[in-house]
């Protein structure tokens, strides 16, 4: 991002934000999304200031153990934990300085502003001295950190990547986490899709996905009130199309909100069954389908007392999980996400893949699929589900069905027929999402 776009009448209003944003996501651990909607002030912004303000916390989470290390150097005192505002302040100091080339005066100025608005004048000083010092020690050297991807990714991470797809790999997958991704969209009507990514400034990948390269709030662009497209990363498309033809067909959204895969289902001519836990994000999937003028029947419930008596020959399971395989998308979850939450994890998947199987016709099919890196959630849960159940096999996904997402290093199709896709995957078009997918058949 060049100094340009940012530095002119953004004012304090939009830092302020951004601080209060970044003190809920590593303060409170919210989530990034859900912080930046509970914000009380980001909706007095402008669009453009909003635009900033989301830029420069996610830059901030993308380079955090950077930034933080750079901060650390430079004091001649630790900062105590209660010191976090302080922290803070710097953070999104050096990320403009560093990150964004943000001019120096506007970057430092503001970050001293903040903590003295704040009530904590007395550190205005240290503030200042140590966003100058990065300043005259110049950006090159941060920007270009040999140990970037270890600094910004936490132990246990980079361990469980090494050991699943070896030391290169793993490398690969934490550079791709330092930028900021493209947008993808899965349009409407897929005759369109040329004309959608010229309207939307974007390409047509071969998945059939518009990709847009450029910024801009979501729902300002061409398109969107219209229902023309929905927001979908072209590796999150792919289970859905693991069915074949739909037209006609039911199928039975598992874990659905906040549907993108419900709207690609509707979309493909199904009848639509999409079940939910949370009420909230129930509401999402709804006005999203709206928009689209999509239909889908929508069950609030948890899969687990669903205590449905009917059989499915379609099944979609995408299972709430880790999510590490979003973190190109959503930085924060380097941060929120700890090895303890695996073990839980795993229960919920292991309970919802069994529920699932007990609405499966004989002869039926269901995908299951996890935004996640990390094998325990994918291929491991797959081998123990098929070890479980003798009537349940996979029914193997073949290089044809993944027209246009194929012949990558590591390979995106393993031997036994499931699919992980890697965010260093397609890197010279920046990036796809971690998907793993598995299609299972009740015999």
């Amino acid at each position: 991002m060049k100094p340009n776009s940012f530095e002119n009448n953004l004012g304090l209003m939009s830092r302020a934000v951004s601080l209060e944003i970044l003190a809920s996501v590593l303060g409170k651990k919210i989530p990034l999304d859900l912080a930046i909607i509970n914000s009380k002030q980001i909706t007095k912004l402008s669009t453009r200031d909003r635009s900033f303000s989301r830029l420069l916390v996610s830059t901030v989470l993308r380079r955090l153990g950077q930034i933080d290390a750079a901060i650390d150097e430079r004091l001649t005192k630790k900062l105590s934990k209660n010191k976090s505002l302080v922290r803070n302040s710097l953070r999104l100091g050096v990320a403009q300085l560093v990150f964004l080339e943000t001019a120096p005066h506007a970057a430092i100025n503001s970050s001293v502003q903040l903590v003295k608005n704040n009530g904590l004048s007395g550190m205005a000083g240290l503030v200042n001295a140590v966003l100058h010092k990065i300043n005259i020690d110049g950006s090159w050297a941060l920007q270009k950190n040999p140990e970037a991807e270890q600094l910004n990714t936490p132990d246990w991470l980079q361990k469980s990547w090494e050991k699943a797809y070896g030391t290169i790999i793993a490398k690969a997958i934490m550079s791709s986490h330092l930028d900021e991704p493209p947008l993808d969209f899965t349009i409407s009507e897929h005759k369109t899709a040329n004309e959608w990514a010229k309207r939307l400034n974007g390409i047509l990948l071969n998945t059939g996905s518009v990709r847009r390269y450029s910024g801009g709030l979501v729902k300002e662009l061409d398109g969107y009130k219209e229902g023309a497209w929905w927001v979908q990363d072209t590796a999150a498309s792919i289970p859905a199309k693991l069915f074949g033809d739909l037209k006609g067909q039911t199928v039975i959204d598992l874990c659905a909100a906040p549907g993108g895969k419900t709207a690609q289902l509707a979309a493909a001519g199904a009848e639509v069954i999409a079940v939910d836990i949370s009420s909230d994000r129930l509401g999402v999937l709804k006005r999203n389908l709206n928009r689209l003028n999509l239909n889908a029947t929508i069950i609030n419930s948890d899969v687990l007392d669903l205590g449905t008596n009917r059989l499915y020959d379609c099944i979609l399971l995408d299972a709430p999980c880790t999510a590490t395989g979003t973190i190109r998308r959503h930085p924060d979850i380097t941060w929120l996400k700890k090895s303890k939450d695996m073990k839980s994890t795993m229960n919920t998947q292991s309970n919802l893949i069994r529920a699932a199987i007990s609405m499966l016709t004989p002869g039926g099919r269901l995908i299951y699929s996890v935004c996640s890196l990390q094998p325990e959630e994918g291929a491991t849960q797959i081998e123990k589900i098929i070890n479980e159940f003798k009537g349940i096999v996979r029914l193997p996904i073949t290089k044809d069905e993944i027209e246009g997402i194929k012949n990558q290093d590591p390979d995106i199709l393993n031997a036994k027929g499931d699919i992980q896709t890697l965010p260093c995957h397609y890197n010279e078009i920046g990036g796809v999402d971690g998907f793993f997918i598995a299609r299972l058949v009740k015999l």
